[in-house]
């Protein structure tokens, strides 16, 4: 509980808020305070989170992100590049970690949602892009984030639905 505490005050005071873009250094500095490490799977989630806020037309705190976890270590650090991306949270039940496994072939699946319109989109990351995902931790924070904001083929996307029972606002 202290830990998510720490996270909640880390966005608050240094995510600025809804249209501003943030510059690579920026996104670096909050990753790694927020994180612990900018390590190469957050670049991963904050691509995915802005992907998912353009796709949807919402802004910050609009969406609601259901992470399904392949099992891969350490796979659940792309959760928190998507909660700093699109500031959705566990303390405030918009970001929820599934205790449903992703399918065997995938390293992730993440279905985000627009809480206005109802609007979700699937994002699924294919277990073959774990090695090459592992591969960028020798780069330089820099250029890990290069790697994840442009590698092509990183996830495939499609329209989906949110799964019913699920108690996320």
């Amino acid at each position: 509980m202290k830990h998510l505490r720490h996270i909640l005050l880390a966005l608050a005071l240094v995510v600025p808020t809804a249209g501003h873009a943030e510059t690579k250094e920026e996104w670096i500095a909050l990753g790694a305070r927020v994180h612990g490490g900018f390590g190469p799977f957050i670049p991963v989630g904050i691509r995915i989170g802005l992907d998912a806020m353009a796709r949807l037309k919402a802004d910050r705190h609009d969406v609601t992100v259901l992470y399904y976890d392949g099992g891969l270590p350490p796979c659940p650090c792309v959760a928190d590049g998507i909660m700093i991306a699109a500031q959705a949270t566990p303390g405030q039940k918009t970001l929820v970690m599934s205790a449903e496994k992703a399918p065997p072939e995938t390293m992730a699946v993440i279905i985000v949602r627009n809480r206005k319109t109802n609007e979700a989109v699937r994002y699924t990351i294919a277990r073959e892009w774990h090695p090459t995902i592992l591969a960028w931790r020798d780069l330089d924070p820099s250029g890990r984030y290069d790697a994840g904001m442009n590698a092509e083929g990183l996830f495939a996307v499609e329209p989906a639905q949110w799964p019913g029972g699920i108690d996320a606002r």
